[in-house]
């Protein structure tokens, strides 16, 4: 079937990244398969995670189909937008429908992108990683993709007002290599490789990250232990 909505939003969005002259660093691309399902994992620290996480997944000509809160598929504007894109919606009260459209879709080649923290950390480190992620690749067969995004969060993100204006803002991605998830291992334990592999990630991702803030008012998108203003883990998100 024709993709007939998700390549003029990706347009859209290209479009936009240039009105906000926003400066991307992104490495790795290369791991995303040309062909055959994969399920893409990322770390998840603002609203607009998902845009950036299928740009990475363009030189290799793929779209990718992100498991999302059902809430966004009932507004108005995004919602038609998101099931014509054919992303799948997630009812937390009715989760095995969305695992089982998930599974269908890596079946037939789809790359899937799960955000396996299920929210926004407002700390900008890693929250515990759900294990559904290493359950879909298991069932399916299929590689697991990780990824880490910086700079994201300063652009919009939970508990801060949108900035997007034309600030130059810097955005750093870096894309793992592909991980096997063996039937034979236990998807727990194949969630803590992943959750390490997407931290070795974020950090590489963190220093590559070109500029610092610029005084003391400007350290809330930092986290603590990196010595900024962010929440410590565990006390916000």
């Amino acid at each position: 079937m024709a993709e007939l909505v998700y390549p003029p939003v990706i347009a859209a969005a290209r479009t936009a990244f240039k009105a906000l002259d926003l400066k991307f660093d992104i490495a790795g691309s290369d791991h995303i398969p040309r062909r055959g399902g994969a399920v893409l994992v990322s770390n998840h620290i603002g609203y607009l995670d998902f845009v950036f996480c299928g740009l990475a997944a363009r030189p290799a000509k793929r779209l990718v189909r992100f498991m999302a809160k059902e809430s966004v598929f009932r507004h108005k504007v995004s919602g038609p937008l998101m099931r014509a894109m054919k992303h799948i919606p997630v009812d937390r009260a009715q989760g095995m429908h969305a695992y089982k459209h998930a599974l269908s879709a890596l079946r037939s080649g789809e790359i899937i992108g799960v955000f396996p923290e299920a929210t926004i950390s407002e700390s900008f480190t890693l929250k515990n990683f759900k294990s559904g992620a290493a359950r879909l690749a298991q069932e399916a067969g299929v590689p697991l993709l990780p990824m880490a995004l910086w700079g994201t969060q300063r652009l919009w993100t939970k508990g801060h007002k949108r900035d997007l204006g034309r600030n130059h803002y810097p955005i750093t991605i870096r894309v793992g290599e592909p991980m096997e998830a063996p039937q034979d291992e236990q998807a727990e334990k194949i969630t803590d490789r992943l959750r390490a592999r997407v931290q070795d990630l974020l950090e590489a991702a963190q220093r590559a990250y070109p500029v610092r803030p610029k005084g003391p008012d400007d350290t809330w998108w930092i986290p603590a232990h990196l010595g900024g203003t962010a929440p410590a883990p565990g006390t916000a998100g």
